[in-house]
């Protein structure tokens, strides 16, 4: 297998590339996650979603075109208060926030990855193009966050219409007039989008979707022939210098710190239904399946600190990904109290995590693995 390492740490396989290789599912598909077996410090609480609970859907009529069209009172059933921060009130399988703190770090988050990958895949301006009489370009954000991508692509391609979907209303006032805010779980299917839109994007959204392949296949319906399927996740875990992941056993409290965090959260999402090894299996899912071609999988590894002073330019990303890990640890405490994990755990780890990614000493990386494609024209 040919592998080309890019600019900031990645790692890119694909056609588009011009690269021969053998798939690189056959190093990524071995590699599955296996946090500890230690469940027990879990109560019974984390197990919530393994019934497979079925939920009640809050899809939105739309199509309102603004966040001012969201009445007061919408807001306030969209959300509940747990443990200092406000959740969706829809799904007990993401139990990340979504308040003002949290939509304040995925801004951040994306200037971020925007100048670490680039605003938008290599196909996007190709598929965007107004080419097709009588067909208006659509554009799908899966699990929105704060808005801030489906936001600059309604903006970008203002001859496109643009959709939102998320557990809660979007909450930004200066929505372009050729987006929607869409609320529903899409744990229960899209059929309803199935042949309407070209551009297909999901980022970090593995903790609350209980079966990602089956998204995917959702997805590849919901796409017109020709369209992007746009993917990105993180395999809550953490590596070394050297690229090797860290393996920790949740029952060992002890540092490293971050990683250890990491554990936890990953052990707690997955026992909430969420489909926590999904970005281990991004490029194969989607370059197994009948209807995509020209696919291409990126993997990134950023330093979760300044420990990297070999350039500016690390010493920046590290420094903003920082940032973005001593938010998420705030973040990931309702997940972990609302699991069963004692509070004076979560307080521990928590605050030796902090100091950890603080001092700059811990030589970690965080791995984003990015998937893109098109959809076959037939």
């Amino acid at each position: 297998m040919v592998t080309y390492i890019a600019p900031f740490e990645s790692r890119l396989y694909g056609p588009s590339f011009d690269f021969s290789m053998d798939s690189p599912s056959d190093m990524d598909d071995s590699d599955t996650a296996s946090v500890s077996s230690s469940a027990h410090v879990f109560s019974s609480a984390g197990s919530i979603a393994s019934s497979k609970t079925s939920y009640v859907s809050m899809r939105s009529a739309s199509p309102v075109p603004s966040v001012l069209s969201v009445s007061s009172s919408m807001r306030a059933q969209a959300y509940k208060h747990e443990f200092g921060r406000g959740l969706n009130n829809y799904s007990e399988v993401y139990r990340l926030p979504a308040d003002d703190e949290e939509l304040e770090r995925l801004d951040a988050q994306h200037i971020m990855f925007k100048e670490i990958m680039g605003k938008y895949p290599p196909f996007m301006e190709e598929v965007m193009v107004d080419d097709v009489p009588g067909e208006t370009k659509a554009v799908l954000d899966l699990g929105c966050g704060s808005g801030s991508w489906i936001m600059d692509v309604a903006r970008d391609f203002p001859h496109c219409t643009a959709v939102a979907v998320d557990l809660v209303p979007m909450q930004s006032v200066h929505m372009p007039p050729n987006l929607r805010s869409e609320v529903d779980d899409i744990n229960l299917g899209l059929e309803h989008f199935y042949g309407d839109f070209n551009v297909v994007h999901t980022r970090l959204i593995s903790s609350g979707i209980k079966d990602y392949e089956g998204l995917i296949n959702h997805i590849s319906m919901v796409l017109r022939p020709g369209g992007l399927i746009d993917l990105m996740e993180f395999d809550f875990h953490c590596y070394d210098e050297n690229h090797q992941r860290i393996e920790l056993e949740t029952s060992r409290v002890a540092g490293p710190w971050w990683p250890r965090f990491l554990a936890f959260v990953g052990l707690a999402a997955r026992n909430r239904g969420g489909d926590v090894d999904a970005a281990t299996h991004l490029h194969s899912w989607v370059s197994n399946h009948r209807s995509f071609e020209n696919v291409v999988c990126r993997d990134f590894y950023i330093p979760t600190s300044t420990w990297r002073t070999d350039s500016e330019l690390w010493t920046r990303f590290g420094a903003n990904m920082r940032d973005d890990i001593l938010a998420f640890l705030k973040s990931g405490r309702p997940l972990l109290l609302g699991s069963g994990v004692p509070e004076d755990l979560v307080n521990e780890i928590e605050s030796n995590a902090v100091q950890e990614v603080l001092s700059g000493q811990a030589r970690h990386y965080v791995r984003l693995q990015c998937v893109h494609a098109r959809k076959k024209a037939n």
